[in-house]
């Protein structure tokens, strides 16, 4: 049994749909897993404790404290008990909360605390389901790193025909079965770089650009989900660190070169999506700038190519990948910088294009290899992760 011994703790919200986790924990039992079961205080509107405590043959778990003596629940033991977590179903409530990080109950604070991977069956209405801020919620969750359970089209409580009913237990027993099982990149090590590079003129001000990160942080998740062990670098950024990622923070190009340097010579797989600074200031100023003259002349010099200096070093086995962000001449620059940079595979993007570039929860990009060009619809970061990725493994296995 595949699930045999695996420890899945099992979030319930409030929510029709709630009766669903009955047939979805009595699938997990028979299966060998061992499963503990967190209710929302919402979620005992439809279903027993009582029912979920037999099937599960443990404690139902819904407040912080046991009783009056003064017992609690460690919600972070429970965290890092978890293999998975699968919170089924997710209200829309429960899912803005996590992805604002709103900690009120006993589930929220448990999976802020786990370290495990996180996966989610929403469940709601077809218009909560399309409203911008469910939407939103969502891709947010995703760069978290957290794995969405689809929901599927058919009747809904209101009597409405539409998207928002939760995943059938069978189908969610089969996405943690596929979670467990070895992804295609099982064995390989990833090196990540991402966001931007900050280049101080003196220590309150610096010459950086726009990049938010979110490309290199999409393409993280999506190597670990196909079972790498990822090391990201990662530049300033807002982003929370991806579960079961090796995060290296970095400020300057000098720095993420030589965090970058330290991780490629054992890394399978490489991909340079970092907005490196091309310039920094040849001198940091020791104390702020004062405003003087009408004009300020700063010397720049260049920083490290990252990508050409490792691209030097690059072994037959190891596979690399960057990006070329281009306004003008895009598959002529992209083809350029492919061979002078020693790169299996180029992502190129256009500012050209509505969607893609800085800043965007979109992309739209074409990927080029020597012989090859595959271009691409304009989708979500996630999604092109999954592309990108996608064309790495074939790469690998060609």
């Amino acid at each position: 049994m595949a699930l045999a011994g695996k420890k899945i703790l099992l979030g319930v919200c409030g929510s029709i749909a709630a009766y669903k986790a009955a047939l979805l924990i009595r699938l997990l039992v028979k299966q060998g897993a061992d499963v503990k079961v967190i209710m929302t205080a919402s979620a005992h509107d439809f279903i027993t404790p009582l029912t979920l405590a037999t099937l599960s043959k443990n404690p139902v778990l819904t407040n912080f404290s046991k009783d009056e003596t003064g017992q609690w629940n460690n919600h972070v033991e429970l965290g890092l008990w978890a293999d998975v977590m699968v919170i089924a179903p997710a209200s829309a409530n429960t899912l803005a909360k996590m992805a604002t990080g709103l900690c009120d109950n006993l589930l929220l604070a448990t999976y802020l605390s786990a370290r495990c991977p996180v996966l989610f069956a929403p469940a709601m209405d077809l218009d909560m389901w399309l409203h911008p801020a469910t939407q939103s919620n969502l891709k947010k969750l995703s760069t978290f790193g957290n794995q969405l359970i689809e929901p599927t089209h058919g009747e809904l409580a209101s009597g409405l025909v539409g998207t928002g009913r939760m995943a059938e237990p069978e189908q969610i027993v089969e996405a943690i079965e596929n979670f467990f099982k070895p992804g295609k990149l099982a064995g390989k090590k990833a090196l990540v770089t991402a966001g931007p590079t900050y280049e101080a003129i003196d220590p309150v001000r610096f010459i950086g650009n726009h990049s938010t990160g979110k490309m290199g942080y999409a393409l993280a998740v999506e190597l670990v989900r196909q079972g790498a062990d990822v090391t990201l670098v990662s530049g300033p950024t807002h982003l929370a660190a991806p579960a079961g990622v090796s995060l290296v923070k970095v400020t300057s190009a000098d720095e993420m070169f030589q965090a970058s340097q330290k991780h490629f010579s054992h890394s399978d797989i490489a991909i340079f999506s970092a907005a490196v600074a091309d310039y920094r200031p040849a001198h940091k100023a020791d104390q702020k700038i004062k405003k003087g003259d009408s004009t300020l002349n700063i010397e720049l010099v260049k920083t490290y190519d990252i990508a050409a200096e490792l691209g030097k070093q690059k072994k037959a086995s190891q596979v690399t990948v960057g990006f070329a962000l281009e306004t003008e001449n895009e598959k002529i620059n992209a083809h350029s910088k492919l061979k002078s940079k020693n790169f299996d595979l180029i992502v190129l993007n256009s500012l050209n294009d509505s969607g893609a570039g800085f800043a965007h929860d979109t992309n739209k990009i074409t990927l080029l290899t020597a012989t090859t060009t595959q271009e691409f619809s304009l989708k979500s970061k996630t999604e092109v992760a999954a592309d990108i990725v996608t064309a790495i493994i074939e790469l690998i296995h060609a």
